[in-house]
């Protein structure tokens, strides 16, 4: 299940993408919060996610904000999830960052888990923001 900080990355984003310009300013976390009615408090806490996964940048101070870093087209909805925290993995021997499981030789369903997982990363990682704008 995705997350509410997930969901809520994925509306920053979206939100982002439809500010964009051709000549693009920063826009502030105040005005992205209250469009979106989520506590800019909160919004904190998702926006240092994103700017550590190098998905947005943040300008401090007068005219500051935050700004896509590539084009709306160019970001999966995966990655956006991901960045975020969201375990997109169905089950915990899936996960990247666990050891290998013991029983993985004698699972009978480690077959349909894998398959679930690819089906699931293909389906976010095949949406792109541009597709959630249009």
């Amino acid at each position: 299940m995705i997350s509410t900080k997930g969901r809520y990355a994925l509306r920053l984003m979206l939100d982002l993408a439809t500010q964009e310009s051709a000549d693009t300013e920063y826009v502030p976390l105040k005005d992205i919060a209250s469009r979106q009615g989520i506590s800019e408090k909160y919004m904190e806490i998702i926006i240092k996610e994103l700017v550590k996964n190098k998905l947005i940048i943040g300008l401090r101070g007068k005219g500051g904000g935050y700004k896509l870093t590539r084009k709306p087209e160019e970001y999966p909805v995966g990655e956006i999830l991901e960045a975020a925290g969201e375990q997109l993995a169905p089950v915990a021997c899936l996960l990247s960052d666990t050891e290998p499981c013991k029983r993985e030789d004698a699972c009978q369903t480690i077959s349909m888990w894998k398959k679930f997982n690819r089906l699931s990363h293909d389906f976010f990682y095949g949406i792109k923001l541009t597709d959630l704008v249009e």
